[in-house]
């Protein structure tokens, strides 16, 4: 039976060790999406030319000054196109077989329409929108799929830098250079599953890469963050993670770092895994993970006790965010909590809501605002993207953002924050988000009024600078 596009976008996670079976959970999934309108501003960028593979550029404000850190955010590697397909069945378990199925599935490429940037396309796109100044670093293939990629980061007024070193050595016509695919396959009863070449291969899908190019480094130093999750592992060598993370070390770039599922099999992983994730875990400045991939990395449940505990195991850390998923985040520091709740919203799609969280992140992290609004924001942003369907292009707006925050329906679970709480009150500060704002005669706990944070949001965010980045 021939195999159908099917008209909806649901850029994931974009390849792991196996296939991950996944079932819907509730009738707002996924596959009710279809027709998904995409309606961005598009921004002026000059290309450099050539940029190691021969896909490359910036906007015009890109990498202008030595030595001045006038980029916001790049993300390292981690650049996939998802394609998403109806299928008669999932593929099957067998590695021969299921390696088949993939050559076949990738013979003939389907619609242009199909199409959606994924990996930390997520995150770029997110932050973009919401003012960052934004750089992409990855391989990207000379072909349509790279292309097509390279057009869409272009359109939100994201720079790419390839990662070669050797021009020369990029061969167009060697599969083991193109573009990541992660093929989204969803079978007549709406299962799905994620299938990519990074499957079957025991190597990362670019190990030919060893070294950072001249234009990799620059990019890393005039940088803010560098911005790196637990799927580039499957992209690069533990030894290329390294070399970028010492470089960003070296040169003053803050480190954010999210290991995602991947964090738990690198900790079991080769030795050189093990090193890197442990690198990572150590020097980054700020470490964002759920809880269970908080107690998986620890062995501890409770999540403030977890990130607690990495912060002791880090040399620069300075946060370490837990992601609650429906019932908010949590900043840990180590002399301080921040707590904000989740904003109700009509969920159609989780899928990207992670990575446009750690762009709200970001954006607080740079303009140095406080903890609670910093997660205030990143929860709006990540509702905003959970509102539409899928990820990519289709992440959340500014104006959805703006939307939630002003609507400012808050997610209160007194029963499980309290508890929560209560048990971490040796903490001397702890900082709550909350509608009310009474505090009792516990001077630990600060609960700090929804309205407050709401209003300096807004102000934040509908500044005339941000206006501008966000809409030149």
């Amino acid at each position: 039976m021939p195999l159908h596009p099917k008209a909806l976008t649901y850029p994931g996670p974009c390849y792991g060790p196996s296939l991950h079976f996944i079932f819907p959970q509730n009738p707002h999934s996924v596959f009710m999406c279809k027709g998904v309108g995409i309606s961005v501003p598009k921004r002026s960028s000059t290309s450099l030319g050539s940029v190691n593979n021969g896909i490359g550029s910036l906007p015009d404000w890109k990498l202008s000054s030595i030595g001045v850190k006038d980029v916001d955010v790049a993300t390292l590697g981690n650049l996939c196109v998802d394609i998403v397909l109806n299928v008669p069945q999932l593929p099957p378990r067998s590695f021969v077989e299921r390696k088949a199925y993939m050559e076949n599935l990738s013979a003939s490429p389907p619609d242009k329409q199909y199409w959606e940037g994924g990996g930390n396309c997520n995150m770029a796109i997110a932050a973009a929108r919401l003012g960052l100044r934004c750089i992409t670093i990855g391989h990207l293939g000379n072909e349509i799929y790279g292309k097509f990629l390279l057009d869409v980061l272009q359109d939100e007024g994201i720079g790419t830098v390839g990662m070669s070193e050797d021009t020369d050595f990029i061969d167009g016509s060697n599969a083991f250079h193109e573009t990541l695919l992660c093929w989204v396959l969803v079978d007549p009863s709406q299962r799905h599953s994620f299938c990519s070449r990074a499957d079957f291969s025991k190597e990362p899908a670019f190990s030919w890469m060893s070294l950072l190019s001249g234009e990799v480094k620059m990019a890393i130093k005039q940088s803010k963050i560098l911005f790196c999750n637990g799927y580039g592992f499957d992209e690069l060598s533990p030894g290329m993670i390294l070399s970028a993370l010492d470089y960003a070390l070296e040169v003053g770039t803050s480190v954010f770092f999210d290991p995602g599922p991947r964090g738990k099999s690198l900790s079991t992983g080769t030795p050189e895994q093990q090193r890197a994730l442990n690198q990572l875990l150590k020097m980054s400045d700020v470490l964002l993970l759920t809880s269970d991939e908080a107690e998986s990395l620890t062995g501890i449940g409770n999540p403030i006790l977890a990130g607690q505990e990495l912060l002791k195991r880090g040399v620069r850390m300075k946060w370490v965010i837990v992601k609650m998923g429906p019932r908010g985040s949590i900043l840990i520091t180590l002399s301080s909590i921040a707590c904000a709740p989740a904003f109700k919203v009509n969920v159609i799609d989780t899928v990207g809501c992670g990575d446009s969280f750690v762009a709200a992140i970001a954006f607080g992290f740079i303009h140095n605002m406080p903890m609670v609004n910093t997660l205030a924001l990143a929860n709006a942003v990540g509702a905003a993207t959970a509102m539409g369907c899928g990820a990519g292009r289709n992440v959340a707006t500014l104006q959805k953002v703006k939307d939630i925050i002003r609507a400012s329906n808050l997610n209160e679970d007194d029963e499980f924050w309290t508890e929560l709480l209560y048990k971490n009150l040796d903490i001397q500060d702890i900082t709550f988000l909350s509608k009310a704002v009474t505090n009792g005669n516990d001077t630990r706990l600060n609960r700090v009024a929804l309205q407050k944070v709401v209003s300096e949001l807004l102000h934040k965010i509908e500044s005339p600078e941000l206006e501008r980045k966000v809409l030149s």
